[in-house]
Parts: structure tokens; sequence; C-alpha cells
């Protein structure tokens, strides 16, 4: 047991050096992208499917409340799991649609959708989001793997994947987890490095 949480370790590790050495310009981009969306009075809205949702749950919760400076919340918004919402969809089989439907009714121009897909299996959720995004011209960060080929074609010159260097989804949702920390520590650092 020991040899395999060491095997665990070191494949973290690796990926997070192939990683480091990969994505920092792209995270730079998504951070910026942001802090613009930010100043200009839009929001945030963020998703994900299955343990994604869980990483999409941290971002808000990251922007809503604080980091790690105790400063005003920005503005952002969950796509749900979690509701009476998703149970009265569910109930009307619309469940593929549900994340469409809940962005339609929020989104405005100016605002941007962050979305955890670290793998193509069962993401149609997801997918669709994208696609409405995309349909309306608000701008998608994208949070991939890469197994990406479900966000080929998708977007547009102005959205953005960050595609961690890795297949195996513990290490994705892993990876993506380090980056969403990433870009709300450079979010505030940004905004309020002079405090």
């Amino acid at each position: 047991m020991l040899d395999k949480l060491k095997a665990l370790y070191t494949e973290s590790i690796q990926t997070q050096i192939s990683a480091s050495s990969l994505l920092p310009d792209t995270i730079m981009q998504a951070t910026q992208m942001i802090v613009d969306c930010l100043l200009r009075g839009n929001k945030i809205i963020a998703c994900g499917n299955g343990r994604s949702y869980i990483n999409a749950q941290l971002f808000v919760a990251n922007l809503l409340n604080r980091y790690e400076l105790a400063r005003p919340s920005f503005p952002s918004v969950l796509l749900s799991l979690d509701s009476a919402v998703n149970a009265a969809m569910a109930l009307d089989n619309n469940t593929e649609t549900l994340f469409q439907r809940q962005f339609n009714a929020v989104a405005q121009q100016g605002d941007i959708l962050i979305a955890f897909s670290p793998l193509p299996h069962n993401d149609d959720i997801v997918i669709n989001a994208i696609n409405s995004a995309v349909n309306k011209g608000i701008v998608v960060i994208v949070l991939t793997s890469e197994a990406n080929d479900h966000i080929q074609g998708f977007l547009t010159e102005h959205d953005l994947e960050i595609a961690l260097p890795a297949m195996k989804e513990s290490r994705v949702i892993e990876g993506h987890c380090f980056i969403a920390n990433a870009i709300c520590e450079l979010v505030d650092h940004t905004l309020f490095s002079h405090s």
C-alpha cells in the first residue's frame, strides 16, 4: 500500500510539473479576462458535472466569499445540480439542458462562463451550456484535459481552453482545483495588491 501511495504522489507531482511548464500563460490570460469582466460590472458563471461540480462550487465560493483576502464579494453564479430546479427538470427528462436553461436565464453580454469539462464522457450538460454561451457571444473559459476532443470546434477566437496535460480523471480534477485556486489568488492580487 505504501508503494501505491508513493506512486500516486509521483503521478500527481509529475502532472503539476508538466502543467507548470505548459499552462502559466493561459492561466494568466484567463485571470486577466476574469478581472476585466469584474471591472466591467459583469459576473462569472461556473458549471461542472459529476466530480467537476465540486471544482465549480469551490470556484464560486472563492469569488463570492473570499479566497485569502478579506474583500467585497465578486458577482458569480453556480449553475446548480443541487436544487428543486434540478429535480423538476429531471422529472421532465431535461437533464441535458439543465445548465443551458439556467445559463440562458442569468447570462448577460459581458459575463464569462467558466466550464469544468475534464473528459468527454457524459458531459452533454456542460457542452450544452458552452454551446449556448458561444451562440450568445459570451466568452467561455473551459478547463479540460488531454482528452479534449469534445470541445474542439465549439470555441471561438474570444474563448479560452486550459487543457491540463493529463488523461486520468483524478489527476485532472485535482489539477483543475489547483488552477481554480490559482486564478482566484491572482484575481485577488491583481485587484487588491495595494491592500
